[in-house]
């Protein structure tokens, strides 16, 4: 990762806060899973393919993520934009491993300030309690805004807190070679265990699980053909 000019590191924070607020605020368009949030942030620090692979990547790990209710899961969106930029201009196979365990780390303290989120908004609604019971549209108006206002701030500064963290990394660890390759290979061994178990156990029994089946040896005659 090479020092990132300003204008550039501002458009990874804009570009991660969007993904942020997408995972459950607005717009919900599927820009938050990491095969969009990657190659974006590749394009914008310059190197697409680095955005690809770790997109691909932690899309493996989201595959075992299912987001629902007050589930606690990890935000990968915020995290595959600041591992890319930190992955970008560097060999793959030395860049990967170590990119990718600073994005995971990344994505489970997103994890967890979704939950403060949460708590805020709950205790937000619990100040309007009153104002709710009696219908007033201001109350909820200003509950849906105080909501996406703090989703937005949690992004912005969860990005940026990745950015100081990935410019940290870049500048004072330095793995040799083995390490850094033997480090890829159990990101990427750790990616497919956690999109196999996820794809099995979203795709159940019987019709589903019979395509998967299908659809993973294309892949692998796909892959050994290429």
């Amino acid at each position: 990762m090479s020092e990132l000019p300003i204008h550039v590191a501002a458009l990874l924070v804009t570009w991660g806060l969007l993904v942020g607020l997408d995972l459950v605020s607005v717009p919900q368009a599927m820009i938050s899973r990491p095969l969009v949030a990657g190659p974006v942030a590749g394009w914008l620090v310059g190197d697409v393919e680095a955005g690809v692979r770790l997109g691909v990547l932690f899309e493996l790990f989201a595959l075992d993520v299912l987001p629902i209710g007050a589930v606690r899961y990890p935000d990968y969106g915020p995290a595959t934009v600041v591992a890319t930029a930190l992955a970008a201009g560097a060999p793959w196979e030395l860049g990967l491993g170590l990119s990718g365990a600073v994005g995971i780390g990344i994505a489970v303290l997103g994890g967890w300030s979704l939950q403060q989120v949460r708590r805020w908004n709950a205790r937000a609604i619990q100040l309007r309690a009153a104002s709710l019971a009696a219908g007033e549209s201001v109350a909820i108006r200003w509950l849906q805004y105080g909501g996406l206002l703090r989703d937005a701030a949690r992004s912005a500064l969860l990005t940026m807190l990745g950015l100081v963290l990935a410019g940290v990394v870049a500048r004072w660890v330095h793995l040799d070679r083995a390490t850094a390759v033997g480090l890829t290979l159990v990101l990427i061994g750790s990616g497919l265990a956690a999109g196999g178990s996820g794809a099995a156990r979203s795709a159940g029994k019987g019709t589903r699980l019979k395509w998967l089946g299908a659809g993973l040896a294309v892949g692998i005659v796909l892959a050994g053909l290429l």
